[in-house]
């Protein structure tokens, strides 16, 4: 009778058994092609989330050091009866030096705001009627504009 094992010659079990193994190998392109897809589009996620997040830090970052250069003002002004004329003079002493008993911030402390622009000071204040005011132009790096982030603000929300 031959090589028969249950009706089947041994060639052809061998084949199936082949065929079986060989659709079970891999992946198929479209498979790839869809995993693909879904890393691509949760990486684009990432990607927006963490921008969003950066963006809220540097205002909140901005918004804090306007915040400490008003404290080192208020505390120049309290030695010496005025504000200062420039940010210098909290940490340089003025001539001549009077009362100053600075420097009122560290002398190596930053004086450019996240997006690479100056801190600016106008003493009496331009927006408001206070004494002084102290401000950073905000992302678009414009002054005057609603990105604006200043010493007038009791918070970013302002």
């Amino acid at each position: 009778m031959g090589d028969l094992t249950l009706g089947k010659p041994m060639k052809t079990m061998e084949k199936n058994r082949q065929d079986r193994c060989r659709k079970r190998g891999g992946f198929t392109l479209l498979e790839v092609m869809i995993v693909l897809f879904i890393l691509v589009t949760l990486a684009a996620m990432a990607i927006v989330a963490v921008r969003g997040t950066q963006a809220t830090a540097q205002r909140r970052a901005a918004f804090t050091y306007v915040k400490t250069l008003e404290n080192a003002v208020e505390r120049y002004t309290v030695d010496m009866g005025r504000p200062p004329e420039s940010l210098d003079a909290l940490v340089i002493a003025p001539d001549p030096k009077g009362s100053w008993s600075g420097p009122y911030i560290r002398d190596n402390a930053t004086n450019k705001d996240p997006w690479g622009n100056e801190y600016q000071y106008a003493a009496p204040g331009t927006r408001t009627n206070r004494e002084y005011e102290i401000w950073s132009f905000g992302p678009d790096g414009i002054n005057g504009t609603d990105d604006d982030i200043g010493s007038w603000q009791a918070s970013l929300d302002d």
